[in-house]
This record gives structure tokens, C-alpha cells and sequence, in this order.
């Protein structure tokens, strides 16, 4: 092989060597190109974004009670626990029937707690367990919607049997219209705190941005703390009051 053709067939393994790298180069940079076309792209962010103002607001209103919740209770025992059934059922049903004839409807008298439990009797002389007898308890959630009967009612549970009453508590039947204007109070009050706090900070309100409005608070309930049989002594003197409606709310305005 000469010197000439030796020189040649170098000149083309160079030559092909080079077009491989340029090849594999084109390739990488076309590959780097998707990647960063398909890589998610920072959020444009406004400079101005940052700039809120966040309020909160409170509204009340206060409402006269048009009906309340009682929670009558019957407590039985006996050595055997059928018999003690026997008379907690015969209790309760008395009291179901007297609440009836007042005019309180069925749905308005619900079971809310029932409970069979044995108890050991103690000897407190000697320290041993000389017997052990059953206790029923029967707890219903009774409503009355006329709140002129409500003592009445009152008198009339215990003498069908209840000796226990864990308290009263006042409620109206519709808050939709307390709720409603509570609510608008809260956002006005908020209205009136941000701009006032935006004239001190000598800025402008925007736009709102956000707004939420929870109820803060239930009504406040009358507990008498008596039980039943104090309740048929005094002859139930019960005063409804009033309640209030609380509402309150976060609003995030935007400021120039």
C-alpha cells in the first residue's frame, strides 16, 4: 500500500469519526430541548400579590326563644333485674303517655340513653359485698315547642314517675333570619375595621379576595342544676331569657 492511500484512508476514518461526534451531539441537544419543554414552569407571580389585608368581623343578634329541650330521666332498682325493667318501662311509659295528653308530639319524645348495670352492696360495718341488685336507666329528650306549658310540663313528668331532669336548654325553631342578618352584621364590621386600618396605614382597599363566615358560638341554655323533685317543690318558675346569635367572619381584601 502506498503512502498516498495509506494517507486517504486515514483522511476518511477521521472524517467519519467527526460526523459520528456532530451526530451524537445534535442528539443530546435535542434531547435537553424536550426535557426543558416539558419541565413545568415557575408560577408568574405578581409583586403586587402579597399586598392583603385580613379582617375579622363579628355580628350578633338577639333573639327571644320559642321552644326548649328537656332531658327526663327514670332510675329504677331491684334485686332482680327483670323486675327492675318492669318498673323503669312502666315509668317511662307513664311519662311518655303525660306528655302526650299535653300535647307534645311522639317525634318530640326521643330515648336518648338506656342502661342496665348491676351494683354489689356493700356492708360498710364489715367491708364485704353482702348482695347485689340491678339498675335501669331510661333518659328521653323531650321538646316542648310551647314554652307557656313548660313548667307545667315540668310538674308533670315528675309526678309520672321521673326523678331526674339534667337540664333545660332554649332554642328557636327557625334561625335562618337571625343567622342571615347576624352574618351581614359581621361582614360590615369587617368592612368598617379594614378601612379604617387602611386610612392609618395610608393605603387604599381593593378588591375582596377571599371571605369566610362561620357561626361562633350555640345558644346559651337555662340549666337548673335541681333535678326532678326540687323542680315539683318550687313549681317550676322558668324564665326563657334570650339568645344570642353569633356570627363571625375572616375577609381578605386586596390594597393599593
Amino acid at each position: 500500500m502506498t503512502k498516498e492511500s495509506r494517507r486517504l484512508i486515514f483522511k476518511s476514518f477521521l472524517e467519519e469519526e467527526m460526523s459520528k461526534k456532530l451526530n451524537l451531539l445534535f442528539v443530546s441537544i435535542l434531547i435537553l430541548g424536550a426535557l426543558a419543554a416539558c419541565s413545568p414552569k415557575a408560577p408568574f407571580t405578581s409583586p403586587d400579590s402579597s399586598r392583603t389585608l385580613s379582617v375579622n368581623g363579628i355580628g350578633r343578634v338577639t333573639v327571644v326563644p320559642n321552644m326548649a329541650t328537656i332531658n327526663v330521666g327514670v332510675h329504677s332498682e331491684a334485686e332482680v333485674v327483670t323486675d327492675a325493667l318492669e318498673a323503669n318501662s312502666a315509668q317511662a311509659n307513664a311519662i311518655s303517655q303525660v306528655l302526650q295528653k299535653m300535647g307534645i308530639e311522639e317525634k318530640d319524645i326521643q330515648t336518648s340513653n338506656f342502661n342496665i348495670y348491676p351494683n354489689d352492696r356493700w356492708n360498710p360495718m364489715t367491708g364485704e359485698v353482702e348482695g347485689r341488685y340491678f339498675a335501669v336507666e331510661n333518659t328521653v329528650n323531650v321538646t316542648v315547642r310551647d314554652l307557656s306549658t313548660l313548667g307545667e310540663v315540668l310538674n308533670a313528668v315528675v309526678e309520672a314517675g321521673a326523678n331526674s331532669i339534667y337540664g333545660i336548654s332554649f332554642n328557636v325553631d327557625d334561625r335562618s333570619a337571625a343567622i342571615a342578618e347576624a352574618r351581614d352584621l359581621a361582614i360590615a364590621d369587617a368592612k368598617v375595621k379594614a378601612e379604617a386600618i387602611a386610612a392609618s396605614a395610608g393605603v387604599k382597599l381593593g378588591e375582596i379576595i377571599s371571605i369566610s363566615v362561620y357561626e361562633s358560638s350555640t345558644p346559651i341554655g337555662f340549666y337548673d342544676g335541681m333535678g326532678g323533685m326540687m323542680a315539683a317543690e318550687m313549681d317550676v318558675p322558668i324564665a326563657a331569657g334570650t339568645l344570642s346569635v353569633v356570627m363571625e367572619c375572616n375577609v381578605s381584601y386586596a390594597i393599593k
